[in-house]
């Protein structure tokens, strides 16, 4: 009967970034229901597929339950059951050999997404052994948007939705599919429902362009090359906030004189957008009041991604949406512990000069470490040799570009541990593969620094298999192994006491409330200048010269040059039913989405041969794969949109799970990359088709 669930409220995770607030049916010690919390700080109560199916993870027949060691060939598929005690301490051994023999930076730790916790656990982990090497993907994801903002306005400029706004230029964001991290699709729904204009970016007819007063549809990897004509018309029609830009930005002059070149008849050329729809909707940007920008993870996957960024908030900047309610705002923490306390960051001075990207000039404050120069030290040694690799909730085998390049590099690593609820192709390359507990079986804190100025209690609901062990508690032990113990605790719960330690709340008194929020100030720079060199926005960037950085935002050209042996233009999107490389081992995610596919227009279809359903072989100058046709004119006919993250757990282990077949990553290429993030060309890149 109903009446037996007992409900219990959390926030989602691991199952995407979103946040959403949760209420999850638990009968008998055991999960039966999850929806959406009504009272949630961002969903009110909206839920993804994803999060109704979240529980079959912990039940899933194939889910890791035991540490494995590695007894064939690395790759081959042939494990060992093995205890904790053993599986630490080989872990601890092998990392402190290498140390020994090429220093502590010649290990590396990895993690993907999603991230609780445990990522600042693992770079505390890091710092304590003496590692300036985090590896992450950054370079493709949230740092470009973060540390672009940074430097040009003194802040990351996150889309304020819990305000009104007249209009919200959604930019590749194709936020009903993938929530962006805190930026949950109810609001923007809610706001479009109040009467908002909504203008829609985006080489696909997502389903808000049904919504839209207008859709740009761009050619894939143009975006800096569009956001600059939309500054020309602003500038040159003088619709400019002439008031903020005289006050309170740098460069502007340079800018104007700058931007003369990128008229919308020259930038539709580009583009693809036709210059009438370019002049449109810079126009309704510059005269609606306030107006916000929520930007998508995808302006940050090709080698341009830095110029878009920029000339994104400089649009932001000349029309006064910094900073203002209902625009793009400078979100506030809540009274919690500081991140290089958490991570004892002063237990490595000199990171900055000693990691890895420091040799290949990235830009300044970027603190991770690009997967393309992370493959380049473990295959080459630049600028040192890299031996050794832990790593967490990521599957780098599919998520870093030129797959077959991290499988190569992979094989030349001395030792691999890895830590994960299943088995992916990354953790089969693993020496050591540690079982983990997972969302509703911890608590934890969602979106601790992620510069949205809140964080969410994720607390625990049910218990963990008796070996499957929080990433957290995994990273206190091995701590004490491989660094003095004084760095960690007797119970890894005190994380969690320490963020919420500055508030006046114990973790309890926070699970209670729900979420912390910061204050809502807005219009700061009025009192203390924006926290760049100049105290205003630097439309100019004033030491561009010294940090080897374009001063304007540029167009450089394509991703990839026209080649007329690949004709079609490659993008690719994800799946509202995954996460990445994620959960397509859940039955009822996987029924709803069987296979990866490629989206064809019915013209190009036509003109190839190819049917719906049929099985396609896409290919690029790097690789081919897979998939099967699903035509549909939601794309360009000049565009091939192909699934990102496939690969096949039901497959057998020796084949890595058929990890090659129809991985997006079989077609990139690290050769060619962005100097400031490290960033490859995900997006952007021509291809061609044909039936297999």
């Amino acid at each position: 009967m109903k009446d037996d669930i007992r409900w219990v409220k959390t926030h989602c995770a691991r199952m995407d970034h979103g946040g959403c607030a949760l209420l999850v049916g638990l009968k008998d010690k055991k999960i039966v229901r999850v929806k959406g919390d009504p009272d949630g700080f961002l969903n009110k109560g909206y839920i993804c597929p994803k999060g109704v199916a979240s529980p079959d993870r912990l039940t899933h027949p194939d889910r890791l339950k035991h540490p494995l060691k590695r007894m064939g060939k690395r790759g081959e598929g042939k494990w060992k059951r093995i205890s904790w005690k053993e599986a630490l301490k080989e872990t601890a051994e092998n990392l402190n050999k290498i140390k020994e023999k090429h220093g502590a930076k010649g290990v590396a730790f990895g993690v993907g997404m999603p991230k609780g916790l445990e990522h600042f656990v693992l770079i505390r982990l890091a710092n304590t052994f003496g590692s300036p090497n985090i590896i992450a993907s950054q370079d493709v994801c949230h740092a470009p948007r973060e540390i672009t903002g940074v430097h040009t306005c003194g802040f990351y400029p996150v889309a304020d939705l819990h305000h009104p706004s007249k209009l919200i230029l959604l930019w590749a964001s194709n936020i009903t599919s993938t929530n962006e991290e805190g930026e949950i699709c109810s609001m923007l729904l809610e706001q479009i429902r109040s009467g908002s204009e909504l203008i829609v970016v985006d080489p696909r007819k997502i389903d808000l362009v049904k919504n839209s007063k207008t859709w740009l549809q761009l050619r894939p990897g143009t975006d800096h090359a569009l956001a600059l004509g939309l500054l020309n018309v602003i500038i040159e029609e003088i619709l400019y906030d002439k008031d903020f830009v005289e006050k309170w930005t740098y460069g502007f002059d340079d800018l104007k004189d700058h931007v003369k070149k990128y008229t919308p008849e020259r930038v539709s050329e580009i583009t693809w957008v036709p210059p009438d729809l370019i002049r449109e909707t810079a126009r309704l940007y510059a005269t609606s009041k306030p107006a916000v920008i929520q930007w998508g993870n995808p302006i940050e996957h090709n080698i341009h991604t830095f110029d878009t960024t920029r000339a994104l908030i400089c649009l932001m900047a000349i029309c006064a949406n910094l900073d203002v309610p209902g625009g793009n705002v400078n979100a506030k923490d809540p009274k919690i512990m500081g991140l290089g306390p958490f991570v004892r960051a002063d237990l490595i001075p000199d990171k900055r000069k000693e990691m890895i990207s420091a040799y290949h000039g990235v830009i300044p404050r970027l603190m991770t470490v690009a997967p393309s120069f992370f493959k380049k030290a473990i295959l080459e040694g630049v600028p040192y040799p890299v031996k050794g690799f832990y790593a967490m909730c990521g599957n780098p085998m599919l998520s870093y570009a030129d797959s077959r390049q991290t499988y190569e590099a992979f094989m030349n690593l001395d030792f691999i541990a890895v830590a994960d609820l299943f088995m992916t192709p990354t953790a089969a390359m693993a020496d050591i593969v540690l079982p983990v507990a997972s969302q509703f079986e911890i608590d934890d804190i969602g979106h601790y620094g992620l510069g949205h100025g809140f964080i969410l209690a994720r607390s625990k609901v049910v218990d963990p298999p008796e070996e499957c062990w929080p990433d957290m508690k995994i990273m206190n032990e091995l701590g004490k192994l491989i660094s003095p113990e004084e760095y960690w605790y007797d119970d890894y719960n005190q994380f969690l006491e320490d963020v919420v330690k500055p508030s006046g709340l114990t973790f309890s008194q926070f699970v209670e409330k729900g979420y912390l929020k910061g204050p809502e100030r807005f219009k700061l720079y009025e009192e203390k200048g924006f926290r760049t060199p100049t105290g205003k926005v630097e439309l100019k960037l004033s030491q561009a010269e010294k940090f080897n950085l374009s001063p304007m935002p540029e167009f450089h050209g394509l991703p990839e040059e026209d080649d007329p042996e690949y004709p079609l233009i490659l993008t690719s999107s994800k799946s509202q039913y995954y996460l990445h490389s994620s959960y397509r081992w859940i039955k009822r995610l996987r029924e709803k989405r069987p296979d990866p596919k490629a989206e064809i227009h019915p013209s190009t279809a036509l003109k190839y041969g190819i049917k719906e359903g049929d099985e396609v072989i896409i290919e690029t100058r790097f690789g081919k794969i897979t998939h099967i046709a699903h035509l549909t004119n939601i794309v360009d006919s000049r565009v091939i949109n192909a699934s990102h993250g496939w690969w096949f757990p039901e497959a057998k282990a020796d084949s890595l799970y058929e990890w090659d077949k129809s991985n997006l990553n079989i077609l990139t290429s690290a050769e060619k990359l962005g100097k400031e993030f490290g960033t490859p060309n995900l997006k952007g890149i021509g291809c061609k088709i044909l039936r297999k």
